[in-house]
């Protein structure tokens, strides 16, 4: 793979994306609004799990504004590069529009997943981390090297991990055109990550570690910022978002050889 190529069609793929999006600037200031309201609601529905409560699954609330952050942040990628990109497969196979982009000499997968951004996701995504800047604080954590980089890793993982759930419901819309109420149970679950895993029962627990791995997106690099987190813990999200990400790929591939060409 010529990795300065891919670099210069990115390039190209950022600047259209701005260009169309600045068409409409009041758009901006209106997806301003309503990320910082969202992210309020979202902290005060947090705040009423802990009224009555000092701790929650043992953590207490200025540690869970931990993984609002983190989530914040996660769903900020997620409506800029994930919804816009992999909610559009579905149009491709529909329309016949997927031959154009198989025949393009470039990878299909990149073009798929990353042709398109909204940039008004950018906004969660500052919001998010001037929420974790704020935890660091509250919760006195003391950054490092080691710490930051800890951090990097299991967060990128996190994205890793999200992106290969989407990117599996979404390929399967070569056999079942409609996936979009999939998409939007995965939503449902991935709210959930809001919350410290450790506030559900056992059998949730275990439901959020294997079938929807909940607890490597969000829990985990909580604990990381926390200091919690225990290596092998962190070694396993690396070797989880690995698997996750190489089975997306080849799933892709598989489900193209099913896939029936327009013009077929």
């Amino acid at each position: 793979m010529n990795l300065r190529k891919y670099i210069n069609i990115y390039t190209k793929f950022l600047h259209t994306s701005l260009a169309c999006e600045l068409e409409y600037k009041t758009n901006i200031l209106i997806d301003l609004i309503t990320a910082i309201l969202s992210l309020i609601g979202s902290i005060f529905l947090l705040s009423i799990f802990f009224q009555n409560n000092n701790t929650i699954g043992g953590w207490e609330f200025e540690q869970a504004l931990i993984i609002q952050g983190i989530y914040t942040i996660l769903n900020g990628i997620t409506n800029t590069w994930f919804n816009p990109n992999l909610t559009e497969i579905v149009k491709h196979i529909r329309e016949g529009t997927l031959d154009f982009v198989l025949l393009k000499p470039i990878d299909s997968q990149f073009f798929i997943s990353l042709k398109k951004i909204t940039p008004s996701g950018f906004l969660e995504i500052i919001l998010g981390i001037f929420l974790l800047l704020y935890c660091i604080k509250i919760n006195q954590i003391n950054i490092n090297l080691i710490f930051l980089t800890l951090c990097l890793i299991t967060i990128i993982c996190s994205i890793c991990i999200l992106y290969s759930l989407w990117f599996f419901i979404s390929t399967t819309t070569i056999w079942f055109v409609k996936t979009w109420n999939a998409t939007e149970v995965l939503r449902s679950f991935l709210y959930i990550g809001r919350f410290p895993l450790n506030s559900f029962s056992f059998s949730l627990r275990i439901f959020f570690s294997v079938v929807i791995p909940i607890a490597f997106i969000t829990t985990i690099p909580s604990e990381v910022f926390l200091g919690l987190s225990q290596f092998w813990k962190i070694l396993l999200e690396v070797i989880v978002a690995m698997v996750f990400l190489i089975s997306s790929r080849k799933f892709w591939l598989f489900a193209l050889k099913f896939y029936s060409s327009a013009s077929s």
